[in-house]
């Protein structure tokens, strides 16, 4: 049996419409589930069975956190949106995992996705912390395919 080494929180980025947007510290909302709807009944002596059925899909929105830097992709995106320009601001895109050799690992790929929230950084006067801005991108729909 061949094992294979869990991977490590290297190195991630945001790739839509085949180009890197851009490199994150921390990538959260990686996640879907299936609802599950309850149906009792009886059977043919009549004792309860509780049957589990598959129900309605959903998925994490995804919350990206980085270093500021002056680039300004992800903003403008949040503003084209907040501007009303939502059809052609829809993008498919997937979330990209490196390893140290900066070879790609794994990949998240999301679809109509679009930034709903842009959070600036929190900033206090003499501390030595990066300062960190994260966005947040709601989907329709996510799946780990590598």
């Amino acid at each position: 049996m061949d094992f294979k080494d869990p991977l490590g929180n290297l190195s991630f980025a945001i790739e839509c419409d085949g180009i890197t947007l851009a490199f994150f510290k921390e990538v959260s909302g990686l996640e879907s589930e299936i609802q599950a709807i309850e149906h009792r009944e009886a059977d043919r002596k009549g004792n309860e069975v509780i049957r589990k059925l598959p129900g309605q899909k959903k998925w994490g929105d995804i919350t990206l956190k980085r270093g500021m830097t002056d680039d300004l992709v992800l903003q403008k995106w949040h503003k084209d949106v907040w501007d009303g320009k939502i059809q052609g601001s829809r993008k498919n895109g997937s979330i990209v995992i490196y390893n140290q050799a900066h070879d790609e690992v794994a990949r998240y790929n999301f679809t109509n996705a679009w930034p709903s929230k842009v959070t600036g950084p929190s900033l206090q006067a003499g501390n030595n912390d990066i300062a960190l801005e994260s966005v947040t991108i709601v989907h329709e729909g996510i799946e780990r395919v590598k």
